[in-house]
């Protein structure tokens, strides 16, 4: 079992997704998402000088982007920007697998941003470059009420790319740390479009 950390520079419930019961990893961190494995944990930091614990999960499945497009699961996280609501602007299952073999980036937060029917090419290709998508069913995701990195795990700041090299005790202790909390999406994400539909009032919407 690995342990990957890295900083969330953008906690807008999009990279990571935590909404519809699931935890995904869809688009940015390519090299996590090309390497880790099922049973391995992702955490996610605020930058410094907090270094706060953003969200942590564990890798439950790893799908190609055409078998999440299609699973039934994750419709909810195609992104719908005629909803009118937060919630399911921020969708990650953005790429749809075309009869050319090649894939479509749908309207979201990584298509132009002043256009969202027009792709992005750098960010296309950034994050299909990444080849998978990480699903988790066991994750805490505290977003906006990130809680404090222990000293004792100071180890785990990274910089701009990941860590992945984290002795067998560490993660351990990390893992009887983080199994104390609150599971599921706990709060809503640090960046949030506030508007009426998305959630109830408040920060947590539950585990949805």
């Amino acid at each position: 079992m690995k342990l990957f950390s890295y900083i969330v520079t953008h906690d807008a419930g999009f990279a990571p997704n935590p909404f519809w019961g699931y935890c995904t990893l869809a688009c940015c961190k390519p090299a996590i998402r090309r390497t880790a494995n099922v049973g391995d944990w992702i955490v996610g930091l605020s930058s410094k000088p907090e270094y706060k614990i953003i969200y942590a999960m564990q890798v439950k499945e790893i799908l190609l982007h055409k078998d999440y497009f299609h699973d039934s699961r994750f419709v909810a996280k195609i992104p719908d920007y005629n909803a009118g609501n937060t919630k399911n602007k921020c969708g990650d299952n953005i790429y749809e697998y075309m009869s050319n073999g090649k894939y479509r980036q749908l309207p979201s937060k990584h298509s132009n941003k002043k256009n969202r029917e027009i792709e992005d090419k750098e960010a296309k290709k950034h994050d299909l470059s990444g080849k998978y998508v990480l699903v988790s069913k066991r994750f805490h995701y505290f977003g906006r009420n990130a809680i404090k990195l222990p000293k004792e795990f100071r180890c785990l700041k990274a910089g701009r790319g990941h860590r992945n090299r984290f002795s067998e005790d560490v993660i351990k202790r990390f893992l009887k740390f983080i199994d104390k909390k609150q599971r599921g999406r706990c709060a809503l994400p640090t960046k949030w479009e506030e508007d009426n539909n998305s959630c109830k009032t408040g920060n947590s919407c539950g585990s949805s």
